[in-house]
């Protein structure tokens, strides 16, 4: 079982939570380059600002933190393993309880369609995972996440492990020093999420 402290106490460090898929049990992750998001100079596609101006999707925060992080850990398409396991599925439950974990979730026609979660911890957000059964619905909630991120004046999106969807919507890599510095200043801010 995942104890809360060490789990708030590894992010301060620099680390978060990956379980194995063939073993089941949790690593501490902190990797040597970090994905981040620099939110000064995040531009979405015009395919994500022409749907917003469609408003096709209805996007919300911490509606559906459960089914979120369960649809997130669902296998992917060309990939049955998932490194979210019910341990850590329960220990994030927890931390949204406890209001540091947040999600956001994009409808459709009624339906929830896609979204995301991670941890808000004083001026840095830590993004987890994003899941979608619509095409551009965890990028419309993404988007909506970094909005909401610049008007409270949060100062780091931690995307931690850069892949080709990240890219795409403008994450950077950066050495694990620039990181810890990031993240040291962004931990000095006091900053409610919602």
């Amino acid at each position: 079982m995942i104890r809360i402290d060490d789990l708030l106490r590894a992010y301060h460090h620099g680390f978060f939570p990956m379980s194995d898929p063939e073993d089941g049990k949790v690593y501490w992750c902190q990797p040597y380059k970090r994905a981040i998001v620099r939110l000064d100079s995040y531009s979405p596609s015009r395919d994500v600002c022409r749907l917003k101006r469609k408003k096709e999707f209805r996007v919300t925060f911490n509606e559906e933190f459960e089914r979120v992080i369960k649809g997130c850990a669902a296998p992917r398409k060309n990939d049955d393993a998932t490194w979210i396991s019910s341990e850590i599925i329960e220990a994030y439950i927890q931390l949204n309880r406890l209001g540091l974990a947040h999600s956001v979730e994009s409808w459709y026609e009624g339906e929830l369609v896609g979204g995301l979660y991670g941890i808000a911890l004083g001026g840095a957000f830590f993004g987890e995972s994003m899941f979608f059964r619509r095409a551009y619905a965890s990028q419309i909630a993404f988007d909506s996440l970094v909005s909401h991120l610049i008007h409270k004046g949060y100062m780091l999106l931690d995307a931690q492990i850069m892949n080709p969807h990240l890219e795409k919507l403008g994450a950077v890599e950066i050495s694990h020093e620039e990181y810890m510095e990031l993240l040291a200043e962004a931990m000095k801010e006091k900053i409610v999420f919602l």
